[in-house]
Parts: C-alpha cells; sequence; structure tokens
C-alpha cells in the first residue's frame, strides 16, 4: 500500500485541505507485507472523521492502512473541520466540497479510482457517520455502501441534545436556526423518508454503536425507521462506548462488510 499525505486547494472552501489517502500498490517484501490487488478501477472509500478529529486521526487511531492493504480498497480521509458535512450559514460549503469538488480532486490527482458506483463507499465515525449517511441520502446513485459507527443520526428530532456539547451559536452557524432543522436538508430522517417517497436505489446500510454510548438511540431510531420502511440494513451493537477502543474494532467489520469482490455473495442483516 501506498499512504500519501495530501495539501489541496479547495476552490470550493477558499482554502488549503489536508487528506490522508491510502492507495493499492503491488508490492514484494520479505517481513510478510506484500500487497496485491489491482491498480486500475480501484474502489474508494470516503471515510470522514468526528467532532475534534481531522484528516489524520483515523490513521493515528487505528491500523487502517494495515485493514485495507490486501483488499485493493483506497481510502480518501478528508479535513472537513467542525462544518458537519453542511453548507453552514457563515459561507463554508462543506457540503459542496465534500460531495461534489473532493471526488473530482481525487480523479484529478489518482484517476485510478474508480467512478462506477458499486465500487464507490461512504463511512465514518460519529459526525463522519452522520456525514456518510447524508451522502449516500442525498447522492444514493453514487454509493454502493455506506456506514455509520455512532453516528448522530437522529440529531434533528434531539436538537436539545446539541446544546451539551456547544452553545446555539455554533449550531446555528452551522446549520440554521435550529427550530427549522426538522424536515430540513441536514435532517437524516427527513431525507430518509424523501427517498424512500421518490423510490430512490439506496446503498447498503451498515449500523453499528456501543451499548455504553450516550448516542446508541440515534442508531436505534434510524434501523427503526429502515425498519418500519422494509429496507434491509446491518444493525448490530457491542460493549463499548463513544471511543477509538470500539471504532478501530468496528471498522475492520465494515471492511469485510464491503462489497469489494463483486463474485462473492455478501450477507446483509435485516434488523
Amino acid at each position: 500500500m501506498a499512504f500519501l499525505q495530501a495539501n489541496i486547494y479547495s476552490n470550493v472552501l477558499g482554502m488549503e485541505v489536508m487528506m490522508n489517502v491510502v492507495l493499492p500498490q503491488r508490492t514484494e517484501k520479505l517481513i510478510g507485507t506484500s500487497t496485491a490487488g489491482s491498480t486500475e478501477d480501484v474502489p474508494v472509500l470516503y471515510l470522514l472523521h468526528g467532532m475534534g478529529g481531522n484528516h489524520s486521526v483515523w490513521e493515528r487511531r487505528t491500523n487502517i492502512e494495515r485493514y485495507v492493504s490486501n483488499r485493493g480498497l483506497a481510502v480518501i480521509m478528508p479535513s472537513t473541520d467542525l462544518g458537519w458535512y453542511a453548507d453552514t450559514q457563515y459561507d463554508m460549503k462543506y457540503w459542496t466540497f465534500l460531495s461534489e469538488e473532493l471526488p473530482e480532486i481525487c480523479q484529478e490527482l489518482f484517476p485510478q479510482l474508480s467512478r462506477k458506483r458499486e465500487k464507490t463507499f461512504a463511512a465514518g465515525l460519529s459526525m463522519g457517520g452522520y456525514g456518510a449517511f447524508k451522502l449516500g441520502l442525498r447522492q444514493p446513485e453514487r454509493f454502493a455502501a455506506i456506514a455509520s459507527l455512532s453516528g448522530p443520526l437522529n440529531i434533528a428530532a434531539r436538537v436539545e441534545d446539541l446544546l451539551l456539547i456547544r452553545n446555539e451559536a455554533y449550531w446555528t452557524g452551522v446549520f440554521g436556526p435550529l427550530d427549522e432543522f426538522k424536515e430540513s436538508e441536514h435532517d437524516l430522517l427527513f431525507l430518509l423518508k424523501e427517498a424512500l417517497k421518490e423510490q430512490k436505489n439506496l446503498p447498503d446500510i451498515f449500523l453499528a454503536c456501543g451499548e455504553q454510548d450516550p448516542l446508541l438511540h440515534a442508531s436505534e431510531d434510524v434501523s427503526r425507521a429502515l425498519s418500519e420502511a422494509k429496507i434491509p440494513h446491518f444493525f448490530e451493537t457491542a460493549a463499548g462506548g463513544h471511543d477509538w477502543h470500539f471504532w478501530d474494532e468496528w471498522i475492520q467489520k465494515v471492511i469485510d462488510w464491503l462489497p469489494l469482490d463483486e463474485a462473492e455473495t455478501f450477507e446483509r442483516s435485516g434488523n
């Protein structure tokens, strides 16, 4: 595998942005770390960070490079600050950057990356899980699978919880007036309802959260809504909190779950 640290310029954000990238590379080594895989039409995972993190946090807190070393999977880990993958009210268009500009920049810099839906995935932890779901619900034609680890996926229904984390001025700056949050473009349950109404072909969905995580209710709410709509999905809980012990273990399960081999049949659990 090749590990790259890239400084890119975003015209959308009007600033330099950092991202880490893991790319498949054919190697032959003597210490058991040889890697194999295609270097053309490479499947790609957009892996998003949570609040307080940045482009480096997945590489520093997990063994993500080793986990994908023999999977032929590229991993794009961008920094998006505390913007909640939204086009904010303070004119920082993180959603447009993530959903439109970043894929084009990656294609320009790494033309071996696939453009095919069946080879494009998104995942993230906490705020990044929210971002991954937002990508899958708003752009289902681009993503074959999305995964959330400990994501605050129901925040529009529990805006009072937001004020326990940061003050109202911050949240209003990101999302706009909180009394208008529900049924807005930032409300994932509303986006899910609209996608179903429009009969969109949704990506495969993976949800996991620790049983001691204060955000467990969010994954439960989304799983319940998916079940009521008869949308197959994977949802599992296990011992753990809102921490890297849980995320390091479960990102490995996400990678195993991704449909990286089109000839292989992957089991999907509908809860």
